[in-house]
Protein backbone atom coordinates (compact mmCIF):
# COMPACT_ATOMS: atom_id res chain seq x y z
CA UNK A 1 0.00 0.00 0.00
CA UNK A 2 1.16 3.52 -0.72
CA UNK A 3 0.71 6.49 1.54
CA UNK A 4 0.31 9.78 -0.29
CA UNK A 5 1.16 12.94 1.66
CA UNK A 6 -0.30 16.18 0.36
CA UNK A 7 2.94 18.12 0.80
CA UNK A 8 6.54 18.26 -0.36
CA UNK A 9 7.66 19.77 2.96
CA UNK A 10 10.34 17.35 4.24
CA UNK A 11 9.29 17.85 7.87
CA UNK A 12 5.74 16.72 7.04
CA UNK A 13 6.65 13.80 4.78
CA UNK A 14 9.26 12.52 7.25
CA UNK A 15 6.76 12.89 10.10
CA UNK A 16 4.29 10.62 8.29
CA UNK A 17 7.02 8.08 7.46
CA UNK A 18 8.28 8.00 11.08
CA UNK A 19 4.82 7.94 12.66
CA UNK A 20 3.65 5.06 10.47
CA UNK A 21 6.75 3.06 11.41
CA UNK A 22 5.12 2.78 14.87
CA UNK A 23 2.24 0.74 13.38
CA UNK A 24 3.22 -2.76 12.20
CA UNK A 25 0.48 -2.87 9.56
CA UNK A 26 1.74 0.40 8.01
CA UNK A 27 5.48 0.15 8.69
CA UNK A 28 6.35 -1.25 5.24
CA UNK A 29 4.19 1.23 3.32
CA UNK A 30 5.86 3.50 0.80
CA UNK A 31 5.36 7.16 1.71
CA UNK A 32 5.28 9.61 -1.20
CA UNK A 33 4.93 13.39 -1.01
CA UNK A 34 2.89 15.36 -3.54
CA UNK A 35 2.22 19.04 -3.99
CA UNK A 36 -1.44 19.34 -3.03
CA UNK A 37 -3.60 22.42 -2.77
CA UNK A 38 -5.10 23.18 0.62
CA UNK A 39 -7.79 25.43 -0.79
CA UNK A 40 -7.29 27.77 2.17
CA UNK A 41 -5.02 30.75 2.83
CA UNK A 42 -1.29 30.14 3.09
CA UNK A 43 -1.53 30.90 6.82
CA UNK A 44 -4.83 29.57 8.19
CA UNK A 45 -6.18 31.76 10.96
CA UNK A 46 -8.97 29.60 12.37
CA UNK A 47 -9.35 25.97 13.38
CA UNK A 48 -12.08 25.57 10.75
CA UNK A 49 -9.76 26.84 8.00
CA UNK A 50 -6.92 24.61 9.23
CA UNK A 51 -9.19 21.54 9.26
CA UNK A 52 -10.51 22.31 5.78
CA UNK A 53 -6.94 22.69 4.51
CA UNK A 54 -5.83 19.35 5.93
CA UNK A 55 -8.86 17.54 4.51
CA UNK A 56 -8.36 19.12 1.08
CA UNK A 57 -4.68 18.14 1.04
CA UNK A 58 -5.54 14.54 1.99
CA UNK A 59 -8.18 14.30 -0.73
CA UNK A 60 -5.91 15.86 -3.37
CA UNK A 61 -3.03 13.53 -2.47
CA UNK A 62 -5.13 10.34 -2.36
CA UNK A 63 -4.80 7.80 -5.15
CA UNK A 64 -6.64 4.53 -5.74
CA UNK A 65 -5.26 1.72 -3.60
CA UNK A 66 -3.61 4.05 -1.13
CA UNK A 67 -4.34 6.45 1.69
CA UNK A 68 -4.06 10.25 1.52
CA UNK A 69 -2.59 12.26 4.38
CA UNK A 70 -3.15 16.00 4.68
CA UNK A 71 -1.26 18.08 7.19
CA UNK A 72 -2.02 21.73 7.85
CA UNK A 73 -0.80 24.01 10.60
CA UNK A 74 -2.70 27.14 11.51
CA UNK A 75 -3.93 29.43 14.22
CA UNK A 76 -7.04 29.00 16.30
CA UNK A 77 -8.64 31.36 18.77
CA UNK A 78 -7.97 30.45 22.38
CA UNK A 79 -9.40 32.60 25.18
CA UNK A 80 -7.34 33.62 28.20
CA UNK A 81 -4.04 33.62 26.27
CA UNK A 82 -1.84 36.66 25.71
CA UNK A 83 -2.49 36.84 21.96
CA UNK A 84 -5.88 35.13 21.86
CA UNK A 85 -4.47 32.56 19.41
CA UNK A 86 -2.50 29.33 19.42
CA UNK A 87 -1.02 27.25 16.62
CA UNK A 88 -1.97 23.62 15.98
CA UNK A 89 -1.27 21.01 13.35
CA UNK A 90 -4.19 19.04 11.91
CA UNK A 91 -3.75 15.66 10.25
CA UNK A 92 -6.56 14.43 8.00
CA UNK A 93 -6.44 10.93 6.56
CA UNK A 94 -8.60 10.14 3.50
CA UNK A 95 -9.24 6.55 2.42
CA UNK A 96 -11.27 7.43 -0.67
CA UNK A 97 -14.60 7.39 1.14
CA UNK A 98 -14.23 9.20 4.44
CA UNK A 99 -11.71 11.09 6.50
CA UNK A 100 -10.49 10.88 10.07
CA UNK A 101 -8.57 13.64 11.82
CA UNK A 102 -6.25 14.37 14.69
CA UNK A 103 -4.84 17.55 16.18
CA UNK A 104 -1.47 18.21 17.81
CA UNK A 105 -0.83 20.03 21.03
CA UNK A 106 -1.37 23.79 20.81
CA UNK A 107 1.18 26.50 21.49
CA UNK A 108 1.25 30.28 21.50
CA UNK A 109 3.56 32.35 19.32
CA UNK A 110 5.23 35.48 20.65
CA UNK A 111 2.79 38.42 20.45
CA UNK A 112 4.69 40.28 17.73
CA UNK A 113 4.70 37.18 15.52
CA UNK A 114 0.97 36.62 15.95
CA UNK A 115 0.34 40.30 15.19
CA UNK A 116 2.40 40.05 11.97
CA UNK A 117 0.44 36.99 10.88
CA UNK A 118 -2.95 38.53 11.62
CA UNK A 119 -2.40 42.15 10.55
CA UNK A 120 0.19 41.76 7.77
CA UNK A 121 -1.04 38.43 6.45
CA UNK A 122 2.40 36.81 6.82
CA UNK A 123 2.91 33.09 7.23
CA UNK A 124 4.50 32.00 10.47
CA UNK A 125 7.66 31.14 8.57
CA UNK A 126 7.83 34.63 7.03
CA UNK A 127 6.97 36.38 10.30
CA UNK A 128 9.78 34.63 12.16
CA UNK A 129 12.22 35.47 9.37
CA UNK A 130 11.08 39.11 8.98
CA UNK A 131 11.22 39.66 12.75
CA UNK A 132 14.84 38.50 12.84
CA UNK A 133 14.08 35.58 15.15
CA UNK A 134 15.69 33.28 12.57
CA UNK A 135 18.10 33.68 9.68
CA UNK A 136 16.60 30.59 8.00
CA UNK A 137 14.04 31.74 5.41
CA UNK A 138 12.59 28.19 5.30
CA UNK A 139 12.44 27.43 9.03
CA UNK A 140 9.02 25.77 8.54
CA UNK A 141 10.63 23.05 6.40
CA UNK A 142 13.16 22.15 9.09
CA UNK A 143 12.82 22.53 12.86
CA UNK A 144 9.96 25.00 12.55
CA UNK A 145 9.12 27.95 14.77
CA UNK A 146 8.23 25.49 17.53
CA UNK A 147 11.79 24.15 17.34
CA UNK A 148 13.17 27.65 17.82
CA UNK A 149 10.86 28.49 20.71
CA UNK A 150 11.46 25.21 22.57
CA UNK A 151 15.21 25.33 21.82
CA UNK A 152 14.94 22.01 20.01
CA UNK A 153 12.94 20.19 22.66
CA UNK A 154 9.99 19.86 20.24
CA UNK A 155 10.57 20.39 16.54
CA UNK A 156 8.19 20.65 13.58
CA UNK A 157 8.40 16.94 12.84
CA UNK A 158 7.60 15.89 16.43
CA UNK A 159 4.71 18.36 16.63
CA UNK A 160 3.36 17.05 13.31
CA UNK A 161 3.70 13.43 14.45
CA UNK A 162 1.41 14.23 17.40
CA UNK A 163 -1.41 15.09 14.99
CA UNK A 164 -0.71 11.96 12.92
CA UNK A 165 -0.84 9.69 15.97
CA UNK A 166 -4.12 11.28 17.08
CA UNK A 167 -5.66 10.67 13.64
CA UNK A 168 -4.37 7.09 13.55
CA UNK A 169 -6.57 6.28 16.56
CA UNK A 170 -9.50 6.16 14.14
CA UNK A 171 -7.88 4.54 11.12
CA UNK A 172 -8.93 0.95 10.62
CA UNK A 173 -6.41 -1.67 9.61
CA UNK A 174 -6.27 -2.22 5.85
CA UNK A 175 -7.83 -5.43 4.55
Amino acid sequence: MKIYVGSLNPAKVDAVREALADYPVFAACEVVGFEASSGVSEQPKTLDETMRGAIARAKHAWQEGGIGFGLESGLMQVPHTETGHMDVCVCAIWDGEKHVAGISSAWECPPEITKMMLSEGLTMNDAFYKSGRTDDPKIGSSIGAIGLLTEGRVDRKAYTKQAIHMAMIHLKKPE
